[in-house]
């Protein structure tokens, strides 16, 4: 956020004119909370106008046709000044989006506040106090707003969300209900409200899913498979007579056809209903390496040894671009590896909490303590979870903490594991500890709230997987090999022995084999860039160590499948010849 907004204020003093900020923008602006405000990014919109303007001019020194350049100058300054104007409205989308993916566990949280004691007022702030993100903080507001009046703040709240995710309006009022709902009724209705947020959830991404479907699979043809099939035909457009100018593939595939992507990818990624994102990882944790950046110097290394490696057993025109590819693909690697591997040790720790929850509450319901309870449940759940549960029953024992201090506390099983659902367990646990035994059965169903929520999002992942693995195995695969053998062929024709061949065809000419590769290459970044983070953003929403890694993974695949195909074409083809 430093970096974006010391950015966003400096473009924003490239245009220092009054200006002004419609309201949808200074609602967007608002949801965010960056440290600017909406005339600020106006003006930054302007401003960057102005500086990407600039942008293209070099150009002209390497002899570029001045009507080529005149089209990136209005193209780089509009997309620059829309991109700029826009971006406040996506990130407020996307941040919803994840928030959203929230509101099963935060109903859940709610719900089972209540089977522990029926006071609505008590379960909405325990639901507020237990959770982090937007969400959690709109209902604090909600429920801080609501003192002095007979509300909870529940209704008021579902009503601001209602509109992006309906089935919360009707959990909300079910949960409302069974404040008031006889004693035989309420655990039914609770039952209910929970059940209501995640059929919804189950529901949205179900309709979500099918409507990409038919996009996704036209994204696939229209923006990849037909532009890399015309690339296939490039080798055999002089023999039908036709020139080929390559500042017209520069402009069709390293500018329009990213941008055409660059569109598609938002437009499908602002319809996501809700997103379950990763355990966030902040780089003040104390498991990460000092200074993760650093490891970015790998990708030094790795950039001069390819550019070596390629320049020296060919081809030689891809060094520079397959070095710059493959260096910055181990430079993510490194630094979002360690982030990656952290954040796997969080979802070990979430792995078996489900049984976790299941042993401590049939225990405390046939009158364990919580802290027995807590210290059999150690010895019986396997793996990570079973080594947290103990962790929290050896800080009871020797410090003599409560059960909250013991999972959250500054010693706590919890304090380095940045898991929502590891501390809504805790606290749960800890209102038992005070409770006793009427707390077991909602202990118990805790349990079966997590199982549901993890197949809710288990079913997800894997329709999701199913229309959108292809774009990113493209990206890392199917493309670069493509790419490299139509380069391949290329070279191919554009030998000795093709000026034979070509004695009869006039003017025609083919491209240069090095400048139709160093576009081709490009090309491949680009997808790897866009295609990537677009698949697994459509899988667990906006998550920039996802991002990092998968790009780099796919990156470094690219490059070394797309040098080697070109290298193996022109082995198997052209030496013979």
């Amino acid at each position: 956020m430093a970096v974006e907004s010391t950015l966003v204020r400096g473009l924003a003093r490239l245009y220092p004119y009054p200006v002004s900020a419609s309201d949808d923008l200074r609602d967007s602006v608002r949801f965010v909370e960056p440290p600017y405000d909406a005339e600020t990014v106006v003006r930054a919109g302007y401003g960057a106008g102005l500086l990407a303007a600039f942008v293209p001019l070099p150009l002209l020194l390497y002899g570029v046709p001045f009507s080529f350049v005149g089209f990136f100058v209005l193209t780089a300054s509009l997309a620059s000044i829309h991109a700029v104007h826009s971006w406040p409205h996506l990130a407020a989308a996307f941040r919803r989006t994840e928030a959203l993916g929230d509101t099963p566990t935060l109903v859940g949280r709610a719900v089972l506040r209540m089977q522990i004691h029926p006071s609505l007022e008590n379960a909405v702030r325990f639901a507020a106090r237990t959770g982090e993100g937007p969400l959690a903080r709109s209902l604090a507001a909600h429920v801080t707003r609501s003192k002095g009046t007979p509300r909870a703040g529940l209704l008021s709240f579902a009503e601001e969300w209602a509109p992006h995710f309906p089935a919360l309006r009707r959990s909300s009022t079910l949960l409302a209900t069974a404040q008031d709902a006889p004693e035989g009724e309420r655990g039914r209705t609770l039952e209910r409200a929970l059940s209501a947020i995640l059929d919804g959830t189950r529901s949205q991404m179900a309709e979500f899913t099918a409507a990409i479907r038919a996009p996704t699979t036209m994204l696939f043809a229209f923006g990849i498979l037909l532009p890399l099939a015309l690339i296939a035909l490039v080798p055999a457009a002089p023999m039908a007579g036709v020139s080929l100018n390559i500042w017209m593939f520069v402009l069709l595939y390293d500018v329009v056809l990213p941008l055409c992507l660059v569109g598609a990818a938002i437009w499908l990624l602002v319809r996501r209903p809700v997103a379950f994102p990763p355990p966030e990882i902040d780089r003040t944790h104390p498991d990460l390496p000092d200074r993760l950046w650093l490891r970015a110097g790998w990708g030094l290394l790795a950039a001069g040894a390819t550019y070596v490696t390629v320049d020296a057993v060919g081809p030689a025109y891809l060094a520079e671009i397959a070095a710059f590819g493959i260096g910055l693909g181990v430079a993510l690697l490194a630094v979002y590896s360690p982030i990656l591997e952290l954040r796997n040790r969080v979802r070990n720790v979430e792995e078996n909490l489900t049984d976790a929850l299941y042993i401590i509450g049939r225990q405390v319901a046939e009158g364990e303590s919580v802290e027995a309870a807590i210290e059999l449940a150690a010895d019986r759940v396997a793996d990570e979870t079973g080594e947290m549960l103990a962790h929290a029953a050896g800080v009871q024992r020797r410090l003599h903490t409560s059960v909250e201090e013991a999972f959250l506390g500054d010693y706590g099983a919890l304090r380095d594991v940045p898991s929502q659902r590891a501390r809504s367990m805790a606290a749960l646990l800890a209102i038992a500890g005070d409770e006793g035994k009427p707390a077991g059965r909602a202990i118990v169903a805790m349990a079966d709230h997590l199982e549901e929520l993890e197949d809710v999002e288990a079913e997800t992942k894997r329709e999701l997987v199913r229309v959108t693995s292809t774009l990113d195995n493209t990206a890392a695969y199917f493309g670069p090999m493509v790419g490299g053998a139509t380069v391949g062929m290329a070279g191919m024709l554009s030998a000795e022995n093709f000026d034979a061949a070509a004695a009869g065809m006039g003017d025609a000419t083919t491209l240069a084999t090095d400048q139709l590769g160093v576009v081709v290459a490009v090309y491949l970044l680009l997808l790897a860039a866009i295609l990537t983070p677009l698949s697994y953003a459509l899988r667990f929403g906006m998550d920039r160590t996802l991002f990092g890694y998968h790009v780099g993974r796919t990156l470094v695949s690219s490059m070394v499948l797309f040098v080697l195909t070109v290298a193996l074409i022109d082995v198997v083809l052209v030496a013979p010849l």
